[in-house]
């Protein structure tokens, strides 16, 4: 795992003022790590409280997005050809001992974690965003599981989703 430390400014964001899009350009990047997982090339990228996630034909990007219908779907698929793609994503809000905890149990699972890439802001350890991706267990074809916590220490919310990518 790589664990960076963001030189930007944590901005004041909430959860709900993030975007879901499959289609969007490279965006610039506060740290990146390019790995590869079960035979495909992943390039992880941290956009401050936003991640990308590049992996065969797909192009995840969740981020704060002008002009875009904020929110994230519960779940959303997609086939691309020879592919199967689905998305999840949840928000919760904690109390602080407990926004604290799960801060720590994320930290503790990309840590152990080989291919995962994590920002911490300045002035704040529990403000952070990280990906870790694997293989994806019980697939019969090739495929990838990656997940991604952005945290909220302001408000007590974490973001979690969950992606998994197969060949079909």
């Amino acid at each position: 795992m790589e664990t960076v430390s963001l030189r930007a400014p944590y901005l004041d964001t909430a959860a709900d003022q993030l975007c879901f899009s499959l289609d969007l350009a490279e965006r610039p990047a506060l740290a990146e790590r390019s790995v590869v997982v079960g035979g495909l090339e992943v390039r992880l990228r941290l956009l401050g409280a936003s991640h990308q996630v590049f992996a065969g034909p797909v192009r995840e990007t969740v981020a704060c997005l002008r002009d875009a219908v904020t929110g994230l779907p519960e779940v959303y698929t997609r086939e691309p050809p020879g592919w199967r793609y689905r998305f999840r994503a949840r928000t919760d809000r904690l109390a602080p001992a407990d926004f604290t905890e799960r801060v720590d149990g994320i930290l503790g699972r990309v840590e152990g974690c080989e291919h995962a890439l994590c920002g911490v802001f300045p002035g704040s350890p529990q403000a952070l965003t990280a990906v870790l991706v694997e293989t994806a267990d019980g697939s019969s074809a090739a495929g990838l599981v990656w997940r991604t916590w952005h945290t909220y220490p302001q408000h007590g919310q974490i973001v979690s989703t969950y992606t998994r990518l197969e060949a079909r």
